[in-house]
């Protein structure tokens, strides 16, 4: 099932989630839903120093929201918040260094954070596809610390800011690849048999999107969804991976076109029409499983999953 899987999600992949696929949907793009003022509205970017992150901090600053850049490295998240200033005109970009993949790390800066600032937007953009099991500090399989773990703590952490707030949203950044993946609430840290990075990034993707729906149906006052950005050209494509980045290099999304979903979710008016909780594409809700997939959870399954986040998340909260 998984050939069938991956093979049905490829050639969906050339048609819709390269650069052409997104120059045709755009056709179909209202420009006013963006054509937005967000003064006074604050938007929390994790992973912010470079692309995807990067390419969407500068389009809501231009737009004159406050961007709280979360990012690992000091350096290259200053150097980011420069261009993004002098780019955009608006003074109102912060900085805030985080390593996603230490759950501690994590609680502390959501926690510290919520005392003194407010949020209108949470964008969980910050991933992390390593080809090889690898522990954090914590004793934690690295994939699963930053994009599954590190995305629920600050998420779950921050709900109670944002319902303090007119018109909260959290949006995920996703991956199509959770398409040919079914949870496997039993083995998350990815302990049994051969480790793919991929494979491991794509399980963690399924949770993501598992996750935004649950958070939908327990938080009615906050709107969740989630999104797969297509295939971009990003640092981290081509550093995880390097073979598919040089095949599919002339087809792939500027890192601008991955994020206008994000952007969209995050700001339009007409996003919020829609129904929380749901899986985007380029500014359209699309399905969670490919067509005679079984891929489908069972809701025990997605109970287990979040019932085993919520013991972590409790194991190293300070």
């Amino acid at each position: 099932m998984s050939f069938y899987r991956n093979a049905v999600w490829f050639v969906k992949g050339l048609q819709e989630y390269t650069k052409s696929g997104y120059e045709a949907a755009a056709k179909h793009f209202v420009a006013a839903d963006l054509d937005v003022n967000l003064s006074g509205r604050s938007f929390m970017i994790t992973g912010a120093n470079s692309g995807i992150g990067k390419a969407m901090a500068q389009e809501i600053a231009s737009r004159g929201g406050t961007i709280h850049m979360v990012c690992r490295n000091e350096g290259r998240a200053e150097a980011a918040k420069e261009e993004i200033v002098e780019r955009s005109k608006n003074q109102n970009v912060h900085v805030h260094i985080v390593d996603m993949s230490s759950a501690r790390e994590v609680w502390e800066f959501a926690q510290n954070f919520s005392q003194s600032n407010t949020v209108h937007v949470l964008i969980n953009n910050a991933g992390c596809m390593v080809n090889q099991r690898e522990l954090t500090e914590e004793g934690l399989e690295k994939n699963f610390a930053t994009n599954t773990l590190g995305t629920y703590i600050l998420t779950t952490a921050l709900i109670p800011a944002l319902k303090k707030v007119e018109d909260p949203r959290v949006v995920t950044v996703s991956s199509g690849g959770m398409l040919t993946q079914k949870l496997n609430v039993d083995d998350l840290q990815f302990e049994k048999g051969t480790f793919d990075g991929t494979t491991v990034y794509a399980q963690n993707k399924r949770q993501q999107v598992i996750l935004t729906d649950r958070w939908a149906s327990q938080h009615k006052e906050i709107h969740f969804s989630c999104m797969h950005p297509g295939w971009a050209d990003t640092p981290a494509v081509q550093t995880s991976m390097p073979s598919f980045h040089a095949k599919m290099q002339n087809k792939l999304r500027t890192e601008a076109m991955g994020g206008d979903t994000v952007v969209w979710l995050s700001v339009s008016a007409a996003a919020i029409k829609q129904p929380s909780g749901l899986f985007f594409q380029d500014r359209k809700a699309v399905a969670t499983h490919l067509p005679l997939a079984s891929s489908r959870s069972s809701p025990q399954d997605e109970e287990k999953l979040q019932a085993a986040l919520d013991e972590f998340a409790l194991k190293f909260k300070p």
